[in-house]
């Protein structure tokens, strides 16, 4: 069986949606966000991405995802389609001053990458006391 294309700006439409991504196809690395048990917590979807070939970097509360997902194809092999996108990646994500950037702990499992951020101590809600005629009342929650 052979595949003809028959649209000659076919390969220039399928880098733009590799690079930008589409509403029914994301750019290459998908992610969610969400905030648990007090953690920012955050999954990137890298399938066919070895964990070795993940680097992960925080400069100055920015957060550097990098991922490289290699050509699986083999020396004398003709690709005859290749919709599936491949390389280096990389994401930034700018982390607020409430996230303690000292202990993310990342997590790599079926080709999720998962990086769970503390809420730092100091950005915790917590109780101010209050003295008033010698006596001790609570304010806050």
């Amino acid at each position: 069986m052979m595949l003809i294309r028959t649209d000659p700006f076919r390969e220039l439409d399928r880098l733009t949606q590799q690079v930008f991504g589409t509403a029914a196809r994301p750019a290459a690395m998908p992610m969610d966000a969400w905030q648990e048990d007090g953690e920012f917590v955050v999954a990137f979807d890298l399938p066919g991405v070895l964990p070795e070939k993940v680097d992960l970097n925080v400069e100055r509360n920015v957060l550097t995802v990098r991922a490289e997902r290699q050509d699986p194809t083999q020396p004398n092999v003709e690709l005859v389609v290749a919709e599936r996108p491949r390389g280096v990646f990389s994401r930034q994500l700018i982390l607020g001053d409430t996230l303690d950037t000292e202990t993310i702990k990342a997590s790599y499992d079926s080709g999720v990458l998962t990086l769970r951020i503390p809420v730092a101590e100091q950005a915790k809600p917590r109780k101010i006391e209050i003295e008033r005629k010698g006596e001790l009342h609570q304010i806050g929650t």
